[in-house]
């Protein structure tokens, strides 16, 4: 009989393990919040990943539970623990993920490079904090923010006060995240996979091009980063996902200073948008790697095909709606890159989709990822 993986959540992370679980002859099982989800080709279950019955019940004939995003609740999460179901990554590792405020305090702890930070609960407390860091800093809500969502450069201690009454509202212990305005050169990401045996691996470190607050590019290795950069990024990764018994894909967003320091911006515990060269320009993508590793088995090679892969995402699509009408030229034009669709209807700002494109010149694959990203967008 195959191994069973039931993936939590229907999205395109979902979607895009289901190739590599066939070729590892492996059952992929989704749970997805309704109809019409990106990963509806493996869904075998729809219901709330809130609620413990349900998600109790579609574990029930799995070997090994996974995610596609990481908003499944604590108390669901230990139920599951608690009724035998393998969780992975688990609870603990997870409730770093799902509150910004406590992976900062967790990260600080370690000794983790951060930005300079506070939780704050009031106007008074984030004017303080504006007076000692230059009158500018990112709030941030402690969850549930992406993509550029739940997220402010704020001048004002006023600029959120609609964030502020929800974090009232809400009640008990509440509060916001606020973190220095970083003056960085550029935005890294270090992916390395864990599994619990312990054995970790790493991809190369890439540079991410972000615009309106979402990912647009990745650029495999990052340019000019061989030496200690890479070699700072990658223990900082592995580190992480070793103290926080990550079992795994783990992601780690990095910005670099003007000084070239590393510090840690946010982390995902599960195959990231800043992974997805890897399908095309990897030995082993993140999504094989993410399925071995929380099956507990042995992790693939991460060496490139080729010098420099670049992705570009797909982000709003064509203004019709129709993207298949799109293929035959971008096809033609450009035969040699990877195109990559989640089933999603286009809309601004959507990512619907991605193009890879692998090679020997950085510039060169650059123009010709998005260029052929360009044939989706008007």
């Amino acid at each position: 009989m195959a191994l069973r993986v039931g993936v939590i959540g229907g999205g395109q992370l979902a979607r895009m393990m289901v190739p590599a679980a066939i070729e590892l002859g492996l059952d992929v099982r989704v749970l997805a919040e309704g109809q019409g989800m990106s990963a509806a080709i493996a869904v075998t279950a729809e219901g709330d990943h809130r609620d413990l019955d349900t998600v109790l019940a579609f574990a029930r004939d799995v070997d090994v539970v996974t995610f596609d995003h990481e908003h499944v609740p604590q108390d669901v999460l230990r139920g599951l623990v608690d009724a035998g179901v393998a969780v992975r990554p688990g609870p603990e590792a997870l409730a770093v993920a799902q509150d910004k405020i406590t992976m900062r305090t967790r990260l600080t702890e370690l000794g983790v490079p951060v930005p300079d930070w506070a939780a704050v609960h009031d106007q008074t407390e984030l004017g303080a904090f504006l007076d000692e860091h230059g009158g500018r800093a990112v709030v941030k809500t402690a969850r549930g923010g992406y993509d550029g969502k739940g997220v402010r450069v704020v001048t004002d201690p006023s600029d959120v006060d609609d964030w502020f009454l929800a974090v009232s509202e809400a009640g008990g212990d509440q509060a916001l995240l606020v973190e220095e305005l970083v003056p960085f050169t550029r935005e890294l990401a270090q992916s390395v996979a864990r599994r619990p045996s312990g054995e970790v691996v790493a991809w190369p470190l890439v540079e991410t091009v972000q615009r309106d607050g979402v990912c647009a590019e990745v650029i495999a290795p990052a340019p000019a980063s061989a030496g200690r950069i890479a070699d700072v990024a990658e223990s900082i990764a592995v580190r992480l996902a070793e103290e926080l018994r990550v079992t795994g894909v783990l992601a780690v967003e990095l910005f670099q200073t003007d000084d070239e320091r590393i510090l840690v911006n946010e982390l995902a515990m599960r195959p990231h948008n800043t992974g997805h060269w890897s399908i095309d320009g990897s030995t082993t993508s993140q999504f094989e790697q993410h399925l071995r590793a929380v099956l507990d088995l042995p992790l693939g090679a991460t060496g490139m095909h080729a010098p420099t892969a670049v992705m570009v995402n797909v982000l709003g699509g064509p203004a019709d709606g129709d993207l298949a009408a799109r293929y035959p030229a971008a096809l033609e034009a450009f035969p040699e890159a990877k195109y990559h669709f989640y089933g999603k209807s286009p809309r601004p700002g959507r990512k619907v989709g991605h193009v890879t494109v692998i090679g020997d010149d950085v510039d060169d694959v650059v123009w010709r990822a998005r260029s052929a990203a360009e044939h989706f967008a008007d």
